[in-house]
């Protein structure tokens, strides 16, 4: 296997390296040393969590491998997945200045993509097998007051499903807001949601933020928009506070429709912490241990899209006497006609079913009795909560293996679609591969080379 040396991000090979329970990544750079880094803190077993995907035929290709992987990303035909999510970075400013933030934002930064240029990203992705999930995302996207016209803009070029991540300030101050992204056609929003204690937000995002997080919620809420909670999970600041938060998203349901967790990764802008990992394990002991039993290690699944050490999934249907039956969590790939993996595709039709409310859902009396199947149904639909986390990689722990089935991808401004985690891969100094540094160093003219993959 290879990684990269998280000083210099020079591409050197690496090992894996079990120890009872535990697994290990161990690498050396002739410059600067030796690496040692947690990839598992099993039980459930490293070995057991494993699942065999075969690689998809790639929709389309726009880079030719030169340096290779990670330095040619674009994506490239050495890629083995598909897209399912696409995120595009609207602006680059924030109204927070958190002291954790992958995407390193601030105040004031260069100048955001217009209408135009943000269009022209959409044609890439219908021309590149699309239409693709879409995140709006940046910095903090409602920093821009023409959301709703980026949103309507994708609707009508056929992009059928909208999350918005935002960390809620201006849905909490803004009263109308919601309303009017929802009538825009957002169909969900992915919320920045760290806990219900405000020493959390002090330490993650540098001020008690509680009071309009929840505001947000209600927003959200009552304008029938389906709410994501996406908690950055900390050693030694919110992990204890897993349980609290899932229960918190029961109550709240259906406005809330699932909790996507994101164990914190080392890149971007991050405080001078002990570098130490939540791996996937220790998130489900802590989910099973948290809930009472109520969500078990066996309720979750690895993802059926990416490489299995990247996620979990499960799903959760709140009966009538309110506890909680597991539900059918995504299954395995399968192959569709034509030889090419539709793993990516039914991905993608999970996230925008179980992430999206309907506009009556947030009323409805959550102990009404269904009288028919149909209804049964619906409810089931509207009270069947999706618990998720993703493990994002960092140049600690980068297994190049890994990253070549990312199927979360970024749009860069010369329009190549770059994995999530080889875009905000960040070197100790700072350095990086791709954010930023196009706009930076003035940027290449946008790529008209493409490789001869399936579906091109």
């Amino acid at each position: 296997m290879e990684s990269v040396c998280p000083v210099c991000l020079m591409r050197i090979p690496a090992q894996k390296k079990r120890e009872g329970n535990q697994v290990y990544m161990e690498k050396t750079c002739p410059e600067h040393g030796n690496f040692r880094t947690l990839l598992w803190n099993g039980p459930p077993d490293y070995d057991d969590w494993a699942r065999k995907r075969p690689p998809a035929a790639l929709a389309s290709c726009h880079a030719v491998p030169v340096k290779g992987c990670p330095y040619d990303c674009g994506i490239c035909p050495d890629h083995r997945q598909n897209t399912c999510c696409v995120l595009l970075d609207v602006t680059e400013r924030c109204n927070l200045l958190c002291p954790v933030c992958y995407a390193s934002s601030a105040s004031v930064s260069s100048l955001d993509p217009d209408l135009r240029e943000i269009g022209e990203w959409m044609d890439m992705l219908m021309a590149s097998g699309g239409p693709y999930n879409i995140q709006l995302s940046g910095g903090e996207p409602t920093m821009r007051d023409d959301i709703p016209q980026i949103i309507m803009l994708g609707k009508g070029k056929g992009f059928n499903f909208f999350q918005l991540n935002t960390n809620g300030l201006r849905m909490a101050r803004e009263p109308g807001y919601v309303s009017e992204l929802r009538d825009a056609g957002l169909n969900c929003v992915f919320l920045q949601f760290d806990g219900l204690r405000d020493e959390i937000y002090e330490k993650l995002r540098g001020r008690p933020l509680l009071e309009e997080k929840l505001k947000a919620i209600d927003r959200c809420a009552a304008a029938g928009i389906g709410v994501v909670l996406v908690p950055t999970v900390a050693s030694g600041v919110n992990d204890g506070d897993i349980g609290d938060i899932l229960n918190f998203a029961v109550k709240r349901m259906p406005a809330v429709r699932g909790v996507h967790f994101q164990p914190v990764s080392y890149f971007g802008r991050y405080p001078d912490w002990e570098r130490k990992y939540i791996t996937i394990p220790d998130m489900l002991r802590h989910i099973e241990k948290q809930t009472g039993g109520k969500m078990k290690i066996g309720d979750f699944k690895p993802g059926a899209a990416e490489d299995a050490y990247c996620s979990f999934n499960g799903s959760f249907l709140l009966r009538m006497d309110g506890t909680l039956k597991s539900f059918a969590v995504l299954k395995q790939p399968e192959k569709t006609a034509g030889g090419c993996c539709g793993d990516s595709a039914r991905s993608r039709e999970y996230v925008a079913r179980r992430w999206s409310a309907t506009p009556s859902s947030c009323c409805d009396d959550q102990n009404a009795d269904p009288q028919s199947l149909e209804g049964f149904l619906e409810r089931a639909r509207k009270y069947t909560l999706a618990v998720s986390g993703m493990v994002f990689q960092d140049a600690w722990n980068l297994d190049l293996d890994r990253l070549k089935s990312c199927y979360i991808h970024v749009v860069s401004p010369d329009r190549r679609l770059i994995p999530f985690c080889a875009y905000n891969l960040t070197a100790l100094g700072g350095k990086t591969l791709y954010r930023g540094r196009q706009r930076e160093e003035g940027g290449p003219a946008p790529s008209k080379r493409r490789c001869q993959c399936a579906g091109v």
